[in-house]
């Protein structure tokens, strides 16, 4: 029987063969922590007696979520990170580096890696071939350790996606469709095996923001197998001679199989309070808005700073509007800035804050005020996500985003498109 593609990285790094449905001691390539859960690992490593880090050159502490710090109690668990990695070895990406998934993409994940994060976007990383899963803080500590963890192999679903994605429909339409066809909790433990010639011919950027939003839907993982665009990708970053081809078995056992015409989609919007409340554009327009954000580890790259650049060129927002762009990372900063990109976004009314996560976790910067509207290009719209229990977030791509932030309602970016 053939084997999915998590089952050939599970088994691989098991040293046997496994199934869905298997309890597995897997050694794990890589691990992340962050400024939010990050702290509550330290801890309990410290409590148990085990700080230390098996791999320090493959353990990653990330301040981005609250980056700039916005509190003290917040510096002190900065500060908290700092000292561990010092004393471990391990890697530290400080204020204004970029956000963790991301910056894992571009400088360290390779196919075939298992990595493990205390964060649960972490499965953005299965974008390069490679088996990535967000676990608790206590799991990611003893992983740090000890270098191994336990999984069960999850079932996988088999995304095959054909078609040519029409003009102002964009890889995050393509996710916001599949989560709101699965439900929120659809796939729970499942992998997310995206396939098709859609996916083929789809560049890295909208790789990562289809495995990104994996999790939205429940998955342990969601993983694409890596191919000429995951070696450009790597070549891209220094690292072509990681590449290796991981392939699913052409009789691989898939627990769902969801056929998806991407030419026939349409613009989706996720309505407040679920991600998976999803509707085509139509059903939204109209919808006053106050705020757009064009950030988080979803649909910040450099792809979506350009489209968004494009859109905003030579105009002005809404006067009713507030337009914040947070890049990913260091170097989607600098790429931006390059290209000219920053000017035209800030020229047109936008606030550029330092890479990190910014509003789209609600601690700092862009807090929304009773009743109103964020568009957003993020990948969570619960109540109270953006800090406001009283506020509503739509989410949605980067051309919806940018156009809606010239109209001051929501708008179908195939309009200019």
């Amino acid at each position: 029987m053939g084997k999915t593609i998590a089952e050939k990285i599970i088994g691989e790094h098991a040293g046997k063969s496994v199934s869905a449905g298997d309890l597995a001691v897997v050694k794990v390539d890589l691990c992340l922590l962050q400024d939010g859960t990050g702290p509550l690992s330290v801890r309990e490593l410290q409590k148990l007696g085990m700080e230390k880090a098996y791999n320090p050159k493959g353990t990653v502490l990330f301040i981005d979520h609250s980056s700039p710090s916005p509190r003290a109690e917040l510096s002190n668990d900065h500060v908290l990170l700092r000292q561990f990695a010092r004393k471990t070895g391990a890697v530290l990406s400080d204020v204004g580096c970029g956000i963790c998934h991301q910056v894992m993409a571009e400088d360290y994940v390779n196919p075939g890696d298992i990595l493990i994060g205390s964060d649960s976007h972490t499965c953005t990383a299965g974008a390069l071939g490679a088996f990535a899963t967000g676990m608790g803080s206590t799991d990611v500590a003893i992983a740090i350790a000890l270098g191994k963890t336990w999984l069960r192999v999850p079932n996988s679903f088999k995304i095959h996606v054909t078609g040519k994605l029409p003009n102002g429909v964009f890889p995050k339409d393509l996710i916001l469709y599949i989560i709101g066809l699965i439900g929120a909790d659809g796939a729970d433990y499942r992998s997310l095996e995206f396939c098709g010639d859609t996916i083929e011919n789809m560049e890295m950027s909208g790789r990562l923001t289809l495995c990104n939003m994996a999790i939205e839907a429940g998955a342990k993982a969601g993983i694409v197998a890596s191919d000429d665009v995951t070696y450009r990708f790597l070549k891209e970053y220094g690292r072509a001679e990681k590449f290796r081809k991981i392939i699913p078995d052409e009789d691989a056992v898939y627990e769902r199989i969801l056929e998806i015409d991407a030419s026939k989609l349409s613009p989706m919007v996720a309505f407040p309070h679920t991600v998976d409340n999803v509707k085509p554009v139509e059903e939204a327009k109209g919808v006053k808005i106050h705020q757009v954000f064009i950030g988080s580890c979803t649909n910040c790259r450099i792809a979506d700073l350009r489209i968004a650049a494009k859109i905003l060129k030579g105009k002005k927002t809404h006067l009713d509007v507030r337009l914040l762009v947070t890049p990913a990372s260091k170097k989607i900063y600098l790429q931006a800035s390059k290209e000219g990109l920053l000017d035209i976004l800030v020229e047109a009314g936008a606030a550029i804050s330092s890479p990190g996560c910014a509003v789209c976790c609600g601690i700092h910067e862009g807090i929304l005020a009773d009743g109103e509207v964020c568009v957003a290009t993020s990948n969570r719209n619960f109540l109270g996500r953006m800090g406001n229990p009283k506020s509503f977030v739509y989410l949605a791509s980067p051309a919806t985003a940018a156009i809606s932030a010239l109209t001051g309602e929501i708008t179908d970016p195939r309009d200019i498109f």
